[in-house]
């Protein structure tokens, strides 16, 4: 029956509709997302071409179906005997579900699937608003920061790209795109639907288009386009593009079809036809902007910050005042800034209320802030830099783009060619040419942002304000704790506030650049309090305990933080069988005496803070600098440190990732971070090991390499217990490597000093290296191999082979001895002769002089 139901029809469509309303032609009011409280029953018109139109009547029987998202327990189920007559072209099926008081339908997103004879032929999603119907004065979800038009034909230019027109030159307006960039009311992730429907001069209504996106963080842009690749999709005239959103008119856009295109930006009318105003209004909300400076002035701490944006703020409004009473005054009011200080220090919460106090002030139309990095705004490759700044321009105009560690954009000793230097001249034109409405804060360490404002002659006469934020004082971290506990509902008692408060006036003392400050205390309360709630919980009588008890954080619960660990984190227990095998691999290396002791100097640990509770996977940050001569064995103990590291429950994964400068360092400019990037997401979990790391630094002038090495520090810093950092290479390059960067050293927690082998370890490694190839030497071939590798190590350099010396005498020896085999007659040779070295087989050795030839291994010039 299903197979015969293919042949009498196909899908036209499956949508969704809650009024009963009767548009034009029978159709009806569809959408994708709906507000709960307008929806009392949800309805879907399933359309189907009638494939025996004509011929004959049939029926069928149609199932509607509907999920919640991601479910597969169904809702409600609704059947229907479908019966087509062959005067239909189109068959229709229409069936709602809810109830008259409006409460069926909640938030969320939900499948309608639709049944013929038992076979699911179609399936459209839809989606539950929850905050409230958009009317014609009132918009909970978004406010509209811009509205654009411009044009495409085959292909749609990217956003940056794009010429704006407000009349399109009738040869070449194939596709009437209008961009509208929104700012996000919302606190969360939800799905936006806007219909754009076109119409002529007379009204008459030429095209229409929905488009639905979730709408993520503070902006979004949505720019979809109607028309024709045929030459007359569009005749010369005048026309409006209107905007509907949950069924509201928002906006009409006028534009016009001519013989030429002119450029410009389109005056944009609201649902009154009056005059849509995105840009600022130049007028002050007294009230408003009180309120906005009191709340500023109730943060803790960052007195100097205070005083100068309230200064700042009092010579705005005197250049006001002027400009009211028709004084000269300053027509070009800067307001781009640079905030410097340490991390937690309340430079992104300060960039929030002075977007927030320039809204009220009638500075800036929107007053939001969009946050962004090197990554959102350099490009991987060539012609994608500016499309990704011109974007982030973009979403950000109406309120702040605040650049976070901005020095990145332009380091000491870049190349020339590198994109951030793009990001920066994009920069320089909008804050002197752009249309406004927009603020750019940059921020980052004092030291660094001092190189980036010096980087370029433009970059400090477009910034007016300069803010230091400093570290704040251990009273001052205390008072914001406090807060934190007053708005969580917490209180403690007062010898955990006085322990608390030490270890606050410890961390400060001990303080480096890279101190978290506000960050810092706020995860201790957190801490504190899931301490508190796993406490109670093991006495397993919360229901009954009253609100002081489900609420006081005693010093039990602040000092777990500091002895046992304060959250639930992952917890591996320590692998026995596989740290046995690893630790024997690890002491059955010839030598390494001081390696050996200080992994099982980690291992006594590690099993010291499982006996006590503590947390093992983010105790230990393992960052480790590797130094040696060649063939010292630092790729082999960086495998066995991974193996080890893993048993140890401090890694998860323990696989060991190898690379070197080629594999971290691009070709082209820009490309550099997100292949070091990739390198360390492989690693993640366990071991990045870079061999000769030193060569990240090929001299001063090396951007690229130093562009890896900050991605690297970044990640250390972010990520520092997801994975183990292993640098790897000769003693003397290595500290040169460590020079490379201010903060690279400190990043290293351990430095292994991988000496070379001593004459009798070699020796030992040699046997090892026999045994494998299943010989061993006899008394006087021993000797003669430990006498020549006794001379090898006196006369080394600093570029002696170490354990690969050893292994290419092997290999020589091995060969010799395999030649002179060969030479012996088969019934002649017998199982002592075909597994025993003797002298024999070392007459043939070419002479060390040979060997070395003023290469690797030993001085050059001496010989036996």
């Amino acid at each position: 029956m299903a197979t015969q139901a293919k042949h009498r029809f196909k899908v036209k469509s499956l949508k969704m509709y809650y009024s009963l309303e009767s548009l034009y032609g029978g159709a009806r009011k569809f959408r994708s997302v709906f507000v709960d409280e307008e929806v009392d029953y949800l309805r879907a018109e399933l359309a189907l071409y009638n494939i025996l139109f004509d011929e004959e009547d049939w029926e069928a029987k149609v199932e509607y179906k509907c999920f919640k998202k991601g479910s597969s327990k169904e809702m409600f189920k609704i059947e229907h005997d479908l019966k087509a007559t062959k005067d239909q072209n189109v068959v229709t099926v229409r069936r709602g579900w809810g109830n008259e008081e409006k409460t069926f339908w909640k938030y969320g997103t939900y499948e309608w699937k639709a049944y013929i004879d038992g076979e699911e032929v179609a399936t459209t999603t839809f989606h539950i608003a929850k905050e409230g119907l958009v009317t014609k004065d009132n918009n909970p979800y978004f406010d509209i920061t811009a509205v654009k038009l411009y044009q495409s034909s085959k292909t749609v230019p990217k956003l940056g790209e794009r010429t704006y027109l407000t009349q399109f030159k009738d040869e070449d307006a194939h596709y009437v795109h209008a961009e509208i960039s929104l700012l996000n009311k919302l606190s969360y992730n939800w799905m936006c639907e806007i219909e754009f429907n076109f119409y002529t001069e007379n009204n008459q209504h030429k095209g229409y288009i929905a488009e639905v996106k979730e709408f993520k963080g503070n902006s979004l842009v949505m720019s979809p386009g109607w028309g024709s690749i045929s030459e007359n999709a569009w005749l010369p005239g005048n026309y409006t593009c209107e905007l509907i959103f949950m069924g509201q008119l928002i906006a009409i856009i006028p534009f016009s079809i001519g013989k030429e295109a002119i450029e410009g930006t389109p005056k944009i009318l609201g649902p009154d036809q009056q005059q849509y105003e995105f840009g600022a209004s130049g007028e002050i909300e007294e009230e408003k902007l009180e309120e906005l400076l009191d709340d500023l002035n109730k943060l803790v701490g960052l007195t100097s910050i205070k005083e100068q944006v309230n200064e700042y703020i009092d010579y705005l409004k005197f250049e006001k005042i002027r400009e009211e009473k028709g004084l000269k005054f300053n027509k070009e009011i800067k307001l781009h800034s640079v905030f410097t200080g340490n991390p937690g220090t309340g430079k992104t919460t300060v960039a929030k209320k002075m977007g927030k106090i320039f809204k009220s002030m009638g500075l800036l139309s929107a007053g939001h802030v969009h946050e962004v990095d090197r990554s959102d705004l350099v490009g991987e490759y060539i012609g994608q830099t500016a499309p990704k700044v011109k974007d982030a321009i973009e979403k950000a105009r109406g309120g702040v783009l605040f650049i976070d560690e901005a020095y990145s954009l332009a380091r000491e000793g870049e190349s020339s060619k590198d994109y951030g230097k793009e990001v920066i001249e994009i920069l320089l034109k909008e804050m002197s040419d752009g249309p406004g409405n927009l603020a750019v804060f940059v921020a980052g360490y004092p030291k660094e942002m001092n190189v980036f404002i010096n980087s370029n002659p433009g970059l400090k006469s477009r910034f007016s304000n300069y803010y230091h934020f400093p570290d704040y004082l251990p009273e001052e971290l205390m008072e914001i704790a406090k807060i934190s506990m007053e708005d969580k509902g917490l209180f403690i008692e007062d010898d955990a506030f006085d322990y608390f408060e030490q270890k606050v006036i410890r961390a400060y003392r001990d303080r480096d650049e890279a101190f978290g400050n506000a960050r810092y205390v706020l995860s201790l309360v957190d801490g504190a309090k899931m301490n508190m709630a796993l406490r109670l919980v093991k006495k397993q009588n919360t229901e009954n305990m009253n609100e002081e008890e489900l609420s006081t954080i005693t010093i039990e619960d602040v000092q777990e933080m500091f002895v046992t660990g304060n959250a639930k984190r992952l917890h591996l227990t320590v692998d026995e069988p596989r740290l046995k095998d690893a630790m024997h691999e690890l002491e059955s290396l010839v030598g390494m005496e001081n390696i050996k002791q200080e992994v099982r100097d980690i291992v006594k640990l590690v099993r010291y803070y499982n006996d006590i509770g503590k947390d093992v996977m983010h105790k230990f940050v393992m960052h480790t600098v590797f130094e040696g001569n060649p063939g010292t064995g630092k790729t082999t103990v960086a495998r066995i440190f991974a193996k080890i590291f893993n048993a140890l429950g401090i890694l998860e994964k323990g696989h060991l990732v190898e690379c070197d400068r080629s594999s971290l360092v691009a070709e082209y400019s820009g490309q550099t971070a997100p292949k070091t990037l990739a390198k360390v997401e492989e690693a993640i979990g366990g071991v990045l090991f870079i061999d000769e790391a030193y060569a990240l630094v090929d001299g001063p002038n090396d951007s690229m390499g130093r562009e890896s090495i900050s991605t690297i520090l970044k990640q250390m810093e972010d990520r520092n217990t997801e994975f183990i950092l292993i640098a790897a290479g000769y003693p003397k390059n290595m500290e040169e490597f460590l020079k490379a960067n201010p903060g690279l050293k400190s990043r290293f927690n351990e430095r292994l000093t991988f000496h070379d082998y001593t004459a009798d370890e070699l020796f030992k490694i040699a046997e090892f290296m026999f045994r494998n190839e299943e010989l061993a030497m006899d008394d006087h071939a021993g000797n003669i191999i430990r006498d020549r590798l006794e001379i090898m190590y006196n006369n080394r350099d600093e570029y002696f082979g170490n354990a690969r010396e050893a292994r290419k005498l092997v290999q020589e020896v091995t060969q010799l001895h395999h030649l002179r085999m060969a030479d012996l007659p088969k019934d002649q040779r017998t199982v002592k002769m075909i597994t025993t070295v003797t002298p024999a087989d070392l007459e043939g050795l070419k002479p060390l002089e040979d060997q070395n030839n003023g290469g690797l291994g030993f001085m050059a010039g001496k010989s036996v």
